[in-house]
């Protein structure tokens, strides 16, 4: 990569973080549920997610450096600003993987990235209210993630902050999905389609209602009607969305297809717990689809990923 290109590093690539790291997650819940024996692939995988964040905010630290007015551009721009908040998100994901092994750590993660998500959302929840550019053709599903990102604070936020807190985070998720989802929905029904290079973003649909339920559960600790309604969104979204899986596979590789992993990521943490809660045997035999099925796609998307980074085609003016 020349160094000149960090000018157009894109931040959307911080969404492979929440691919890796929520694959990361879901290998590590299925070896504590005894479906896996071995420890190491989650611990592989937490290793390389953590590597790869690091060089990814080292990339983005080079770029605020040499090129601030490019900075400054992806905050301000309608699209790109929303992937800002990936980068709290996807510590808030590490956090979560390193727990169990290095609490003191994933505490010092945890509140790093909880203040600065909590910072993100309100500065584009400001440039919404007080837009002077923003149409309706821009609306796409990633303007979830400030917003919905938030509700991912409480899964590891229960052990490592006060409850209160934790409630905060998952209100904010909770209720602004659904005013974010009226406006995208609107935009998906009644005006064009998404260009093809935000077209993969529709799988994001999935996230929200998936990081709710593990979420909830987190808080509450059962699998009650309302944890039910959640899952079972986000369920139905995924089908809807695999029924149209030819469109998708028919488009060229952007890094909005990252966009693929974490929801996949987050319901199949979902179907996990509800397989560790003796839910029946559907749940067992599709937590070892889903898994199967985003290990594939994370490998497959991280393989494209580095290929297009050695043909120089990563770091390139947007279209």
């Amino acid at each position: 990569m020349k160094l000149d290109s960090i000018k157009h590093f894109p931040l959307a690539l911080f969404t492979s973080i929440m691919g890796t790291a929520g694959l990361t997650l879901a290998w590590m819940q299925a070896q504590h549920l005894g479906m896996v024996d071995s420890r190491e692939i989650g611990i592989a995988l937490r290793f390389v997610s953590s590597v790869l964040y690091g060089v990814l905010l080292l990339f983005y630290g080079l770029k605020l450096l040499r090129f601030p007015e490019q900075v400054l551009a992806d905050t301000r721009h309608p699209v790109r600003l929303n992937f800002l908040a990936a980068i709290p998100i996807a510590m808030l994901l590490l956090a979560t993987a390193w727990y169990k092994d290095w609490p003191e750590l994933a505490q010092l993660f945890w509140w790093a990235a909880a203040i600065s998500l909590l910072a993100v959302t309100v500065y584009t929840m400001s440039s919404w209210l007080h837009h002077t550019h923003y149409e309706v053709t821009h609306v796409n599903p990633a303007w979830f993630i400030p917003v919905v990102g938030n509700a991912i604070a409480p899964i590891a936020g229960v052990q490592l902050a006060p409850q209160d807190l934790c409630w905060f985070f998952f209100s904010i998720g909770v209720v602004f999905w659904i005013v974010v989802m009226t406006i995208v929905m609107y935009r998906l029904f009644f005006h064009a389609p998404l260009p093809e290079r935000m077209t993969p973003t529709l799988f994001i649909l999935v996230a929200p209602p998936a990081v709710a339920f593990n979420s909830y559960v987190a808080l509450t600790g059962q699998v009650d009607g309302f944890a039910r309604v959640l899952y079972f969104t986000a369920l139905f979204l995924t089908i809807v969305l695999g029924s149209n899986i030819l469109r998708f596979l028919r488009l060229p590789f952007f890094i909005s297809a990252w966009a693929y992993s974490f929801p996949l990521a987050a319901l199949t943490l979902g179907t996990l717990e509800m397989a560790s809660r003796g839910m029946g045997q559907f749940y067992v035999q599709l937590s070892w689809a889903l898994l199967a099925a985003l290990s594939v796609q994370v490998a497959y998307l991280g393989w494209k990923t580095l290929a297009s980074a050695l043909r120089g085609s990563l770091c390139v003016p947007e279209n």
